[in-house]
């Protein structure tokens, strides 16, 4: 009686077939799933990560493609008019061409650790940033081609003539996202001409932190206030970029005040002193010695200037050994007595015979 029933020309004999195929299948990419996760967590591929990579790749796509077999098997049992064998026909085209789009989609994966494994033997970091852009744009052109054989499948027209209307459409869609495109190519300068390198410190533009990505359309910085900028690349690669990670020093200028009334062998006493703290300091290189002379009489103070290179330019050491400078500055000076100068302002009393204060001037004779 089972077999007498009919549904669209099959019995249901033929659909509990069609049944069994797709649930057969799903079945069994799940089996073939669980162990080529297995694989990759045993203990024999512990030390080839890249095998461990290719089978969680693999892994993924596995259930999809199975149940596209299935699928497929099943309906061959299955008998319908023309009209319809030709809809699922392409239906089936399409699903297959998902799955296999699905599995090398997948695999790229297994590109991109071989990619990142090798930059990061590389010295420059700059190549750290073209692993996720290679991997985005290989996505982006499965994606694509994918796309054009599935409508290649549904139009049935030769490849020819959609890639025809797919360049017309193009250059519509280049003129509507102009910015896009220049942001793409600002990207492209970037990696060619590589001001930076990913963490390094840069100031662009006002902005003064760490380069936490470089993208298709934008970079991105980390401020030191904690801050996320995003600056597009377009712009970014038209920008005056002062990169402070590549400085291979920090250089510090003081001006050291001290009064006017300081006589002239305590003003050399001032200038010892500072050279003495200076003399092979701590992070100096030979090719750059500390610099101390009495260059200037300021408006309030006798000033000194001092210039010298910390090496190499680690910013919380400089700053431990300038305040252990001052420090010592500090004591040294008030051991010697030499004052520090601050803004002052003489007042001088009308009452002051040294100074005679006139009120208003007398007519000349006539």
């Amino acid at each position: 009686m089972l077999e007498e029933t009919v549904i669209a020309g099959n019995t249901w004999g033929h659909i509990l077939i069609l049944l069994g195929w797709v649930f057969g299948a799903l079945l069994l990419g799940a089996v073939v799933k669980i162990l080529l996760v297995n694989f990759g967590k045993s203990k024999r591929f512990e030390e080839k990560e890249i095998l461990q990579v290719t089978f969680r790749a693999l892994a993924r796509p596995i259930p999809f493609l199975f149940f596209a077999i299935g699928l497929k098997c099943g309906l061959n049992a299955l008998e319908f008019g023309k009209a319809i064998d030709a809809i699922i026909a392409d239906s089936l085209s399409v699903l297959f061409t998902v799955a296999i789009t699905f599995f090398i989609y997948s695999l790229v994966d297994v590109l991109d650790y071989a990619i990142t494994h090798f930059t990061k033997k590389t010295h420059t970091r700059m190549d750290d940033m073209m692993a996720p852009m290679v991997r985005k744009s290989l996505r982006i052109t499965i994606v694509v081609l994918a796309l054009v054989q599935v409508a290649q499948i549904l139009s049935d027209k030769p490849i020819t003539s959609i890639l025809t209307g797919l360049g017309v459409g193009g250059l519509a869609v280049a003129l509507a996202a102009q910015e896009t495109i220049k942001n793409f190519f600002g990207s492209l300068v970037i990696f060619a001409d590589k001001p930076f390198e990913l963490g390094e410190r840069v100031k662009v533009n006002g902005h003064d932190g760490g380069v936490e990505e470089v993208g298709f359309r934008s970079t991105r910085i980390r401020t030191l206030d904690g801050h996320l900028v995003t600056v597009p690349n377009g712009e970014l690669a038209n920008m005056m970029i002062q990169n402070i990670g590549k400085r291979p020093y920090i250089k510090r200028t003081m001006n050291v005040t001290i009064t006017y009334d300081t006589p002239p062998d305590k003003v050399q006493q001032a200038l010892d002193i500072l050279r003495e703290l200076l003399d092979n300091h701590e992070g100096m290189n030979a090719d750059f010695p500390p610099r101390v002379f009495f260059n200037e009489f300021n408006d309030c103070s006798l000033n000194i200037l001092a210039i010298y290179w910390y090496h190499p330019p680690d910013y919380w050491k400089y700053l431990e050994h300038s305040e252990w400078l001052n420090m010592e500055l500090l004591k040294r000076y008030n051991e010697a007595g030499i004052e520090f100068a601050f803004p002052t302002q003489t007042v001088y009393l009308a009452s002051d015979p040294s100074r005679e204060l006139r009120f208003g001037a007398s007519s000349p004779s006539v």
